[in-house]
């Protein structure tokens, strides 16, 4: 019986890497695309599949580093910050608002966030 209870208690090691495979760049180069999935995110629209699992994941993404992001979401989370922050700055503060009303988030990924600045 414990090792059932020590197995359920454990935290999964990674989120699902079902939608590892998206085209991070055919979204982001798509205003139509990209405005749904931000739309999604701040309830402002109907969410796709992958969408609803990005929003109900990103909170504990934000809130513990991304620990259980696969390489994929990593390098995808990277590509998306870089082009909000440089290109869609206007998304990037509504994104803002919503995940991070008490800017804990910016300020903890602050060097980061300064550091994809221009390099879009």
């Amino acid at each position: 019986m414990a090792c059932v209870a020590v197995t359920w208690a454990r935290p999964e090691s990674t989120y699902t890497d079902k939608w590892d495979n998206i085209n991070v760049d055919e979204i982001l180069e798509s205003n139509r695309l990209l405005k749904g999935y931000v739309d999604c995110l701040l309830g402002k629209g109907r969410c796709t599949p992958d969408g609803k699992a990005l929003k109900e994941t990103l909170p504990d993404a934000l809130e513990h580093e991304c620990v259980k992001c696969t390489g994929k979401q990593k390098s995808g989370a990277d590509k998306v910050i870089r082009h909000l922050v440089n290109k869609r700055p206007d998304l990037w503060r509504e994104l803002a608002v919503k995940y991070d009303p008490d800017n804990i988030y910016q300020a903890r990924y602050k060097d980061k966030i300064d550091a994809v600045k221009g390099s879009a």
